[in-house]
């Protein structure tokens, strides 16, 4: 399978989900380019949102990842099911997929969303969440990939 996250990104909006980026590609979206091989995501947990976002994944045929994933009993297509779980691995027909509730370091929602940025990222306008709300979910991950990624998202620039 090809990982096409313009495809992802393009379906999310298409459905009207209220998102926010928040793995690699809102590291890149800060300025240090790495490659990343999923979609990181959180989302309003508005009834309305979360019932979108349930429709958006069932277009893309999300299924959970991971060993014998297919053996557990969860319909990716329900919003009780989405709204209540912490974080959801993911494989879609067009590449992996992470929405994640409980997010260390995150502040509520709508105050990351008020301090997220809108960029360009594979050719679809996306939300990002903000500078400073990145690093503190980076800090507070404990992963030495993330706190290499708060290192160089803090390095002066060369500019």
């Amino acid at each position: 399978m090809r990982f096409d996250p313009a495809r992802i990104f393009q379906i999310l909006d298409d459905y009207g989900v209220d998102y926010l980026t928040i793995g690699g590609w809102a590291v890149v979206a800060h300025g240090y380019v790495r490659a990343t091989v999923d979609i990181d995501f959180v989302a309003d947990q508005e009834r309305g949102n979360i019932e979108r976002l349930a429709r958006a994944l069932a277009s893309m045929g999300a299924r959970l990842r991971g060993i014998d994933a297919d053996k557990l009993d969860i319909d990716l297509t329900d919003p009780d099911v989405l709204g209540n779980g912490a974080s959801f691995t993911m494989e879609t027909d067009f590449g992996p997929v992470d929405f994640l509730n409980d997010v260390p370091g995150a502040e509520p929602y709508a105050q990351m969303r008020d301090r997220s940025i809108e960029t360009s990222a594979a050719g679809v306008r996306i939300r990002v969440v903000g500078f400073d709300d990145l690093i503190a979910m980076k800090e507070a991950s404990g992963r030495d990939r993330d706190h290499l990624d708060v290192r160089e998202l803090k390095r002066p620039s060369d500019s």
